[in-house]
């Protein structure tokens, strides 16, 4: 049968052309909402790799809304997940006549716990500290909330701790005992989504949704997950998949997650009368501080083991942890703090005379389990201890993800749309979705059948992007290079007047190059100034952590000269499009961090099944990265600008060939003065756009 009442929706004499200004008939948009359309149908699983610029939303939202099933689409980020939300499905509902029934389904940490937050406003020092700061502004939003979702409250600070006080998760959800139950916004959250037809989720909830599933059908209770029943997934931005679910199938045990257990269990007891509640004492709390006390030593002895690792944001704060590390005073350590854990269960069962305290003992034995698994890991796990300034987390991590994927999601499911800007691989070491088939578990005798598409972007490479790969810098390895590297960005910002990304591969080498570049940025200013010139104006440098991510995408955009130092964070999902960002430069290739523990793990895996993993993990992996890089610059069709990448491996190695042939068919050079005239020849075209001055002949 034809698979095209998406394509004819979308296509030129559909809806969306004929109602919407500036549409544009895009043949790749219709072949993959085509492709997507005959998975849905047929329970098949599509890999497809759709260019920026494709409206690849729109290609799933439209077939996956006119099949009828129960379909979730999963995103990387939660910001992606309220785009689809607020503003392409209402579009799909007014152009197309089409109600999509669907649901935002968020993780519980994104939505206010009524208990919980009771408990805080009761507690001693309730008004104190950072709680005294930001408890007003979430009691004033709780007054008048209808969701309870933490994205509504504009005025907390991102990240602020007194939220994880107040949230909502599964450890701390009680379920239908809970006085709160019928008022509550996770429950309010669940029956939307029994409801719809769409469920818009993200993957990191997603999996734990998976993993629930998993584990409960091990102990026997069937539908334990955080999603109901659904027909069929689709994953955009599916490139993320594996890094994700890795941190849903190992287990970890983190210092917070110990406090944050303690803090509501010193809670519990005093609003069940079992603490006084004036001064906070009692049997119970007694306890939870001989276990606060075990776990800071433990905690701090597993930080002495881990110090050494770095401290970027690609996993250089995880060093490996050997199963014979657990021995002398560290297995003492952890011994201590097990038997004060199986102390808090054994207290909070026997004085269960609330849900609250009986959930402390269920949170003490869970913690106890977790921490045994790392310390007794199962075959395919890899341990780690993560250090990251006072918080020091140890966990295990699977090294193989292919078998749970096929099983659990391909063959369970069966219509299984993946797709991303960059799924595919350049050379004959990952050619086309290679790859992605060897990681998903989707290069064996997979019983669903497996259809591929590439759908190139429609964006004018040549003409519109310069990509620029000096050879002349020195290696990245090079005591030099930070230097080196800081004079040519400060040279190519020269060249455009500001609007550029300066991508880095850890924190160290951002804060390292934002130092330099700052000197060098100045200095340039103060001689315009001096010259009589150019006005002199230095273009605002804005450094990844010096605010939220949001703001500074905000100011980066505003100002549209500024330069923004950042890191892996700033690498994809970051949507800058027009004359405010016409230059991004990349420090160095984005290979994975070969020391840590999972990515070592799977190396080794590669050669001992005959594998070169440098070849078959490492340069595929990084390709996709750099493309996702790459794609920042040029967002729609009028953009124009500069990529630069700094690293000479990549003119100069031989896997560099498998890295540019990944990348767009920008026109390229390893020639400064080829950057500048291309820079001038674009300034002259937008002159004569301007009608200033007669077009380029």
């Amino acid at each position: 049968m034809p698979f095209d009442r998406a394509a004819s929706l979308l296509g030129p004499s559909g809806p969306f052309a004929r109602g919407l200004d500036g549409y544009e008939d895009r043949q790749g948009q219709v072949a993959m909402a085509s492709a997507v359309e005959r998975a849905l149908a047929e329970d098949r699983i599509l890999l497809c790799e759709a260019g920026t610029g494709t409206g690849k939303t729109l290609a799933y939202l439209v077939p996956a809304i006119l099949s009828g099933r129960k379909v979730v689409v999963s995103t990387a980020t939660k910001a992606l997940e309220d785009q689809i939300y607020t503003k392409d499905l209402p579009l799909v509902a007014e152009h197309l006549r089409l109600d999509p029934r669907a649901a935002l389904v968020k993780g519980l940490g994104n939505y206010l716990c009524l208990r919980r937050f009771s408990e805080l406003r009761t507690s001693p020092g309730a008004g104190a500290g950072i709680a005294g700061r930001s408890l007003p502004l979430i009691e004033a939003w709780a007054q008048e909330t209808e969701m309870g979702d933490v994205a509504e409250l504009a005025h907390l600070a991102e990240g602020d701790p007194l939220w994880r006080e107040v949230a909502s998760s599964s450890e701390t959800r009680l379920g239908a005992s809970c006085e709160y139950f019928e008022r509550c916004f996770v429950t309010r959250m669940k029956r939307d989504s029994e409801a719809a037809r769409l469920l818009v989720v993200n993957h990191h909830l997603f999996f734990a949704d998976l993993a629930l599933k998993m584990a409960g059908a091990r102990r026997g209770f069937a539908g334990a997950g955080a999603l109901p029943p659904y027909d069929a997934v689709i994953f955009d931005e599916a490139h993320q998949l594996e890094d994700i679910a890795t941190g849903f199938f190992g287990v970890r045990v983190s210092r917070a997650r110990v406090d944050s257990m303690l803090r509501d269990a010193d809670r519990a007891f005093i609003a069940s009368g079992l603490a006084d509640r004036i001064l906070g004492r009692g049997e119970g709390t007694a306890i939870t501080a001989v276990v606060r006390e075990s776990a800071d030593a433990l905690f701090d002895r597993l930080a002495s083991l881990g110090g050494a690792a770095g401290g970027g944001d690609r996993g250089e704060a995880r060093s490996p942890l050997a199963r014979d590390a657990w021995s002398g005073e560290l297995l003492d350590a952890y011994h201590r703090l097990d038997d004060h854990l199986e102390a808090l269960a054994a207290y909070a069962s026997a004085n269960a005379i609330s849900e609250a305290v009986q959930l402390v003992g269920n949170r003490a034995a869970q913690l106890r389990d977790d921490a045994a698994r790392i310390v007794d890991p199962a075959t395919n796990q890899v341990t780690w201890v993560e250090v990251r300034g006072r918080a020091v987390s140890f966990g295990a991590s699977p090294v193989d993800l292919g078998d749970m994927l096929r099983e659990h999601v391909f063959e369970r499911i069966g219509a299984v749309v993946l797709t991303s800007a960059t799924l595919t691989t350049g050379g004959s070491a990952g050619a086309g979705f290679r790859f992605l088939r060897s990681r998903m578990g989707l290069d064996e005798d997979v019983s669903v059948p497996v259809d591929e598409l590439e759908v190139p972007s429609p964006f004018d490479y040549p003409t519109a992007a310069l990509l620029y790969t000096p050879r002349d810098l020195p290696e990245a390895t090079d005591a030099a290079f930070v230097e080196r590297a800081a004079d040519r960005a400060a040279e190519l910002i020269g060249i455009t007047g500001g609007g550029a990304f300066l991508l880095c591969t850890s924190i160290r080498a951002m804060n390292a190059l934002a130092a330099a570049l700052r000197v060098r940025l100045g200095r340039a200013a103060a001689v315009a100034r001096a010259d009589g010139g150019a006005p002199g104006r230095q273009a605002p440098l804005l450094v990844q952590g010096d605010a939220p991510k949001g703001a500074l995408l905000r100011r980066f955009r505003a100002e549209r000269h500024a330069v923004l130092v950042a890191t892996m964070s700033f690498w994809e999902g970051v949507d800058v499009p027009g004359e405010a960002l016409r230059l991004v430069i990349i420090e160095k290739l984005p290979f994975a961090v070969p020391t840590d523990p999972v990515v070592a793990a799977r190396c080794t895996a590669i050669e001992q099944g005959g594998g070169n993993p440098f070849i078959a993990y490492s340069v595929p992996q990084a390709a996709i990265t750099l493309k996702q890089g790459f794609g920042r610059l040029i967002r729609a069709r009028t953009d124009r600008g500069i990529v630069a990448i700094l690293d000479r491996r990549i003119r100069t190695r031989g896997y560099g060939r498998v890295l540019l042939d990944s990348l767009p068919d920008a026109r390229r050079t390893d020639r400064i003065e080829d950057v500048r005239a291309f820079w001038a020849a674009r300034a002259a075209d937008a002159e004569a756009e301007r009608g200033g001055a007669p077009a380029r002949t």
